[in-house]
């Protein structure tokens, strides 16, 4: 259970419903632009506003693509030695703008024939359950953590230049809201927490996000509850020249479960090997989750 919450919170920007003349707007102003250094810092509002709204067209372009994700949760003891190491490497895809997991090794070791068959029928429900939600919303029985969810219930301050990997980010911090309205368990969880943004100038995308929970986050009446002092640390980068996806994503949780004392946790998520479908290619809800062949780019 503490792993899976861990894994959860990886690093994904949902979209949100903004209007197509905001879209055209932010397309037009931006794209191709690298704006000089001294430029005046644009207005933070706008530029999350920007965000939001080139996320929708990334949107159709992110279905073309499956990458791999190796998630490596380690258990430590409460003196910080580790008591148990444990990988998880998935086939990940999009379906509707939501993405699907498919669990294609453990441990390093690929599934059995039976477990390949039980994961099959898991992520086919995935894949349906994907197809009715409307795009901006979260599938149902999911707790998604992203960037959008914490930016809509924070208050930013101290925006700033700075140069990461050699292109010119708009960062700035932000502190959990406690008026704002939280819609889910994800909202709830951001009003806590504080930390900073990076957002790509040129491009209108966020391209790292760190975070901590500034006091302890209760749920199911008590019976679990993330401790003070969890932080996460999301990457993601430019692939291929035309869409951001994920790279990278580091989790520290401290919890305590009904039960349970207490555990700390710590995942670390690395997505590579990024493919692009066969442009003749379409995903279709057939007797197969498995993406349309790939080609190497």
């Amino acid at each position: 259970m503490l792993s899976l919450l861990a894994v959860r919170a990886r690093f994904q920007v949902a979209a949100l419903a903004v209007g197509l003349a905001l879209l055209a707007s932010a397309a037009s102003a931006h794209a191709g632009t690298d704006p000089p250094a001294n430029a005046p810092l644009p207005d933070v509002p706008t530029l999350l506003a920007q965000v939001r709204a080139h996320q929708l067209a990334m949107d159709a372009i992110q279905e073309n693509y499956t990458f791999h994700e190796t998630d490596v949760t380690r258990m430590l003891n409460k003196n910080g030695s580790v008591k148990s190491t444990d990988s998880e490497t998935y086939e990940v895809f999009f379906v509707n703008t939501h993405e699907v997991r498919q669990l294609i090794a453990k441990n390093g070791k690929p599934l059995s024939p039976d477990k390949q068959k039980k994961e099959q029928d898991r992520v086919m429900k995935d894949v349906r359950r994907a197809q009715q939600t409307p795009p901006g919303q979260t599938p149902k029985g999911q707790v998604v953590i992203s960037v959008s969810k914490i930016l809509a219930v924070v208050q930013v301050s101290a925006p700033r230049r700075v140069l990461l990997d050699g292109r010119q980010t708009i960062a700035f911090d932000f502190i959990g809201n406690p008026h704002a309205r939280a819609h889910g368990l994800a909202e709830e969880a951001a009003r806590r927490m504080s930390g900073t943004v990076w957002i790509d100038e040129k491009d209108r995308e966020v391209r790292r996000m760190t975070a901590q929970l500034d006091e302890n986050f209760h749920v199911g009446f008590g019976m679990f509850s993330l401790s003070k002092g969890s932080n996460m640390v999301f990457d993601q980068k430019l692939v291929n020249n035309e869409l951001w996806l994920p790279t990278s994503a580091d989790v520290n949780m401290s919890a305590h479960a009904f039960g349970i004392i207490g555990a700390r946790v710590v995942v670390h998520v690395t997505d590579d090997d990024y493919k692009k479908f066969n442009a003749q290619a379409i995903q279709q809800p057939g007797a197969t989750v498995v993406p349309p062949t790939p080609q190497q780019n």
